[in-house]
């Protein structure tokens, strides 16, 4: 989100350049909270890599389920509580990434229906 920010701050800045007659002082002005920004979100992950690695983990526990169930199925030496565990595991990160999905969705859906 900080990176929206950012492009978000920039385009405003661009903005406030074509319509202001003091150009140099809004430069400094913006240029510090600008360069500001981009140091705090240097050692944070983006949403993009927090919602990548959140899909690999999810889908890791897909497969931990089915590998399990498996070899439940097989004969192997599996407990019945660990099977049943690892697919709830499974299904209720699955469900919480969908949800995930849809609030970014009506965010979207919001973002687009503003007026400027």
């Amino acid at each position: 989100m900080k990176i929206d920010e950012l492009i978000l701050q920039r385009q405003l800045q661009q903005e406030l350049m074509r319509t202001s007659p003091n150009q140099k002082a809004k430069e400094s002005i913006y240029a510090g909270e600008i360069k500001d920004l981009e140091t705090q979100n240097g050692d944070q992950p983006s949403f993009v890599d927090t919602l990548k690695q959140m899909i690999q983990e999810v889908n890791q526990l897909n497969r931990e389920s089915r590998q399990k169930q498996e070899a439940f199925i097989k004969g192997e030496p599996v407990e019945i509580h660990d099977v049943m565990i690892a697919a709830e595991k499974a299904k209720t990160s699955f469900q919480l990434l969908l949800e995930i999905r849809n609030k970014f969705l009506d965010f979207y859906r919001e973002i687009i229906r503003m007026q400027i």
